[in-house]
């Protein structure tokens, strides 16, 4: 139930329609703002969202990758479209960059409906939320972005909502309080996280569709990177996109974002076309590798093989080693070079693989090493 006084508060985002940039998806997270800081972290900051809006597909016809995800998707809209009604709500799970965001906006151009968007951050009150809900329309579709980080108050009131299209209002305070049910019209939330784990499962059960994204192989970054490089009116050889897929971790926003980098790199120092050439120079510059490391992995790597002898060394050790904070290297870090098996975790702490020396250019150890105790 939520007090009318709640109802009025500032903290709610401004909503935005299906044929417009997410307003709310110029808000980055925090943890958005400090990915963002490296070419080759999935977050992106106020600026670079904005820009990815001219690079979003429309339809899931467009959409590149994540076929399976797709085809589930387009049967469920489908199924809506035929009967006449909203359909399910909707959980996008998977890392950063894989495009939570982009589907969203195709669900709701898809169902020729109007789109708000809003992100859990942006929701500290219970009003907040109530003040969003009580002004849809029929058949819109609600985006929370980073839903696992809704407030408690607010994922009860939204429980509620989901399931019985109602918000209860409190008018008076005190003894004198009573609820009054405010009937909401169908409506579809669409709600992303990067950490489904954390949402509570009464949350998680009102979804009726759950798709979990993965990370994209170099041939789906391909025709990511020629698409985009269409829509920039760059000139982009097949060989340089194969490369630039090659170090963009399996993320379509990475791999954008290098597009643009090299496409900066051609028009101020080569002849304006993105070659295999200019895409290695360029990435050069800006210390990507081939694998898509760049100068915090190499430095985790460094410190792990060559000054503890490939570990097991300690998160907070590790850090200082390299001038970070544990927090910067457990989650910044790290997944990508677990991920990739150049780091593996251990009870008794980060461990270099032989990968890793590899890719130093190093010779691991033997069975009587440290890294095989």
């Amino acid at each position: 139930m939520v007090p009318v006084a709640d109802t009025e508060s500032s903290s709610v985002r401004p909503a935005a329609h299906a044929d417009e940039p997410p307003v709310a998806d110029l808000w980055p997270s925090d943890v958005d703002e400090v990915e963002a800081a490296s070419l080759v972290r999935p977050g992106a900051d106020a600026a670079e969202r904005a820009a990815e809006a001219a690079l979003r597909p429309r339809t899931l016809a467009e959409f590149v990758g994540q076929r399976v995800v797709c085809d589930q998707l387009s049967l469920v809209l489908d199924a809506a479209r035929g009967r006449g009604r909203a359909p399910d709500h909707l959980l996008l799970a998977g890392p950063p960059g894989l495009g939570k965001t982009t589907l969203a906006m195709i669900v709701a151009a898809e169902l020729g409906a109007s789109l708000r968007v809003t992100s859990g951050p942006a929701i500290q009150h219970a009003g907040d939320l109530a003040a969003v809900l009580s002004s849809l329309e029929e058949g819109e579709v609600l985006f929370i972005d980073e839903i696992h980080r809704l407030a408690r108050a607010a994922e009860e009131l939204l429980y509620v909502a989901m399931e019985d299209f109602r918000v209860d209002v409190v008018v008076g305070k005190g003894a004198g309080a009573s609820a009054i049910p405010l009937a909401l019209p169908p409506f579809t939330v669409v709600g992303a996280t990067t950490r489904a784990g954390l949402l509570p499962a009464p949350l998680r059960d009102r979804f009726g569709f759950t798709a979990h994204l993965d990370f994209y192989d170099a041939s789906e970054l391909v025709r990511v990177l020629v698409r985009s490089a269409g829509l920039l009116g760059v000139r982009l050889a097949d060989d340089a996109a194969a490369e630039i897929a090659a170090r963009s971790r399996g993320t379509p926003r990475i791999a954008n974002r290098l597009l643009r980098r090299v496409r900066d790199w051609a028009e101020v120092r080569g002849d304006g076309t993105c070659s295999l050439a200019a895409a290695r120079a360029a990435l050069e510059v800006y210390e990507v590798d081939v694998r898509g490391l760049d100068r915090l992995d190499r430095a985790v790597l460094d410190a792990l093989c060559r000054r503890f002898g490939g570990g097991p060394v300690g998160l907070t050790t590790l850090a200082v080693t390299v001038g970070e904070e544990p927090e910067t290297v457990e989650t910044v870090a790290e997944p990508f070079l677990v991920r990739e098996g150049f780091v593996a975790r251990t009870p008794r702490g980060r461990v270099a693989t032989p990968a890793a020396w590899n890719h130093l250019g190093l010779v691991p150890p033997g069975p009587s090493g440290v890294l095989f105790q």
